[in-house]
């Protein structure tokens, strides 16, 4: 049995939370802006290039699916590849935990870029691919009768929607969370607590994976 649409619209929900609290994806950065600076303001300012370059790389990693949906009769085959690819990014971010290169050639203060660049490299836009299909799946559209192009806008809405509500679930947490260290914790807290979630993070991409190929799976049988 598939998930439900409500389920897969909290798990857009939960990635982009489960996002926003990993400082890897940049909210400490809004707190060095907001310290350096002395004001609040600059915090709720350096989010917002935080959230655009965040939900780029969403789109550029779930809109190419868009448009393979609408091969209807390719329809299993694409999830169970996705369901692959997710799985396989994450063993590999198991196995090579170097990051990449070209991270450390953008500056803090390019946060847009920066931001986009961290999404794509940590495949977080991954995430949200077996979920995104998954929601294609139960949109309660007549695949066989529909017009390709029809089809194609649906899913192109559907791709956009999907970005923005985990971007928005993304800064919210990330914001909350520099806020709370801006204002009550300190950077003291932070560089007492910080942990690496590179492992977590990939084990997490292996586990959303090996979960949509297990549903796809069943749903041939």
């Amino acid at each position: 049995m598939g998930w439900t649409p409500a389920a897969l619209w909290l798990a857009v929900v939960a990635s982009g939370l489960y996002h926003g609290m990993n400082p890897g994806m940049g909210w400490p950065l809004a707190v060095s802006a907001g310290l350096m600076e002395r004001s609040p303001r600059a915090l709720v300012a350096a989010l917002g290039p935080l959230t655009v370059g965040h939900l780029l790389a969403m789109l550029v990693m779930v809109l190419p699916f868009s448009l393979l949906v609408a091969l209807v009769e390719w329809q299993r085959q694409i999830q169970i590849g996705a369901s692959l690819l997710v799985a396989g990014f994450g063993v590999f971010r198991l196995v090579n935990r170097r990051h990449p290169r070209v991270l450390a050639r953008i500056r803090p203060t390019q946060l847009g870029l920066w931001s986009f660049a961290v999404a794509i490299a940590h495949g977080a836009g991954l995430m949200l691919v077996p979920i995104y299909l998954g929601l294609c799946g139960t949109a309660g559209l007549d695949r066989a009768h529909a017009a390709a192009g029809a089809l194609i806008n649906a899913d192109l809405g559907m791709a956009v929607l999907v970005s923005i509500v985990h971007s928005v679930a993304m800064i919210a947490s990330g914001g909350f969370s520099a806020w709370l260290v801006y204002r009550y914790l300190g950077l003291k807290f932070v560089s007492r607590s910080w942990f690496n979630l590179d492992a977590t993070w990939a084990f997490s991409l292996v586990v959303v994976g090996a979960l949509s190929l297990a549903i796809s799976v069943a749903h041939q049988r």
